[in-house]
């Protein structure tokens, strides 16, 4: 049998400086095209801009299966800082395990909590390396390795990652000014962790073909040749694929993975595609698919989930960096959850019911957000949090991505010094509006409901079966639209908007059940008060101290009216 070929995901993050490039040319024999800071600007920062690809070989491992083969990890460098916190997740999802990179002197940084976040959503597996291990005095080293371990082992305590194998290393001993000759310490240990922490990621060759392109470049007499990283389905030898951002269709050639010819590749290999009579210059980096099966989308309802180390409310209406498929755009969002009788239904994963009813949300609820504060302060007992929200994402400018894929929404203008998460939320894209004018072609779909509640007062009775209320409207408000509409007296009795009554605001209620006695008699001596006051009569001691403790007769109007009806209508039950 031909050797086994296996090719592993490893994602190298961690905060700017913590020496991720330095250790993964230390851990790389072959480095792969795009490796290794090829960016001018980033090569005279020293930092690294683009995820930079490179290639770690050796032998399968036996828990990998039988026989003589070949274990590929390809060491995905991605970079630190806050601009660029949008490659990373680019890279993130094909990660199949994070090596998440610590300078041992400084611990956990900004962005080392955020590519804990990325690393939560995106990937199973991590390994924590500690570098910089030379730059601690020989005799306290160990003790210093020993604490920094069990700090991080504290850290990790509450996350998917509890428990996994830190691992203390020097990549590059001396720092970037010494000589090549300095032996890293530590990484021959290391590549023996990442051995064992390999697994057979579970690959789906079905669904539609998607690759992040991360370079590209021209060969003499063959073609184009576009190097990267399948993120979804496969694909042959003679396959169109399209390449989105140009709008342009090009058949497979050739192809090649471990610098091999290849007729087929699938989810999660790393491969070259050749494909002809296409200037390299016109795609450094990008996606390229099945034709068609991407879309152009102005906004989205996703589903969504707060991340927990993001500081502060997430309100409707706030302007995001939403980074959906592999691009990052602003957007403004509106939360919204289950109507009250969907509180406990199974969540459904994946798709969006257009038939129900969800109530609108002024931020998303969480056991922080005010709305349970308040709660907690007027002693009402915990709030049940629904179990899953929503968010509708309107566009800044149109993102082209897959129809479902991984969002992210970041604050990414915050302070990149400010010791907080920028990440804001993840969720799952469930519905896309391609058409430009989906305000009025496709959110009236979308049953998003406000609760209304109006209060106001009965002002005197006209008979048994009707009174005259105020306070309810405004003057100028156009009192027709409401009639028909069901109110409630505070007194219990149910009655009906029938119209205005003047000009002032006023409206006359008619009681279809009738007013009840203490009701006739409780407005009775509010307005005999009334009356005798404005004839300028003193009123009798007696009277006036009991009808000053007679409370008026409440009206309350509850409607529902949905968000993006264009009717406006006022529904109620």
């Amino acid at each position: 049998a031909p050797p086994r070929r296996l090719n592993v995901n490893v994602g190298v993050l961690g905060h700017i400086d913590s020496g991720k490039t330095a250790l993964a040319r230390a851990l790389s024999t072959t480095g792969s095209t795009a490796a290794f800071d090829r960016a001018p600007q980033s090569r005279a920062r020293g930092i690294t801009l683009d995820l930079g690809f490179s290639c770690l070989r050796t032998a399968l491992p036996p828990q990998l299966g039988p026989g003589p083969g070949e274990l590929q990890f390809t060491l995905v460098d991605c970079p630190g800082h806050a601009s660029l916190i949008r490659t990373i997740i680019g890279g993130a999802q094909i990660i199949d395990l994070m090596m998440l990179v610590i300078d041992v002197t400084k611990g956990m940084q900004t962005q080392s909590a955020e590519c804990l976040v990325i690393g939560q959503i995106a990937c199973q597996k991590m390994v924590v390396v500690l570098n910089k291990i030379d730059l601690l005095p020989e005799g306290k080293r160990q003790s210093a390795i020993e604490k920094m371990t069990k700090k991080m082992q504290k850290t990790l305590e509450n996350t998917k990652f509890f428990g996994c194998p830190i691992v203390a290393v020097a990549a590059k001993p001396g720092g970037p000014e010494a000589p090549e000759s300095e032996t890293p310490i530590g990484v021959s240990e290391l590549i023996e962790v990442l051995k064992s922490q390999a697994y057979l990621p579970s690959r789906d060759p079905s669904g539609h073909f998607l690759m992040a392109v991360d370079h590209c470049f021209s060969i003499k007499g063959q073609g184009t040749v576009m190097t990267g990283t399948i993120l979804s389905g496969s694909v042959s030898l003679g396959d169109n694929v399209e390449i989105p951002a140009l709008k342009v269709t090009k058949k497979v050639k050739s192809m090649q993975m471990f610098h091999t010819p290849v007729t087929y590749a699938m989810q999660g290999d790393r491969v070259g595609i050749c494909v002809t009579q296409f200037d390299p210059k016109l795609l450094e980096r990008g996606l390229i698919c099945t034709p068609e099966s991407l879309h152009t989308i102005h906004a989205a309802i996703i589903s969504l989930k707060k991340i927990q180390y993001f500081r502060g409310p997430l309100q409707t209406k706030a302007k995001f960096h939403i980074t959906v498929g592999h691009e990052t755009v602003m957007g403004r969002v509106m939360f919204f959850g289950p109507a009250p009788a969907d509180f406990n239904e199974e969540i459904q994963e994946n798709v969006f019911n257009f038939e129900k009813d969800y109530l609108y949300q002024e931020e998303y609820l969480s056991k922080d957000s005010k709305t349970s504060e308040e709660n907690k302060e007027n002693d009402q007992s915990e709030v049940q949090l629904p179990r899953q929200q929503w968010a509708l994402l309107e566009f800044e400018k149109p993102v082209t991505c897959p129809k479902l894929c991984l969002v992210i929404g970041s604050k990414l203008d915050t302070d990149i010094h400010a010791n907080t998460c920028r990440l804001a939320f993840h969720g799952v894209l469930l519905q896309g509006m391609e058409d430009k004018n989906y305000a009025e072609t496709f959110l009236p779909k979308l049953k998003v409901y406000k609760l209304k509640h109006k209060e106001g007062q009965v002002e005197r009775v006209m008979d048994d079966y009707s009174v005259i209320g105020r306070s309810l409207f405004k003057k100028e408000t156009n009192i027709q639209i409401f009639v028909g509409l069901k109110v409630k007296l505070s007194t219990g009795e149910d009655g009906v908007i029938e119209g205005g009554f003047g000009q002032s605001g006023k409206f006359k209620i008619r009681i279809p059940d009738g007013l009840r006695p203490d009701t006739k008699m409780l407005l009775a001596v509010a307005s005999k008060k009334k009356s005798k006051a404005s004839k300028g009569e003193p009123a009798k001691e007696e009277e006036s101290s009991r009808s000053d403790s007679a409370q008026p007769v409440g009206i309350s109007l509850l409607f529902k009216r949905y968000v993006f009806d264009t009717q406006k209508k006022m529904i109620q039950s």
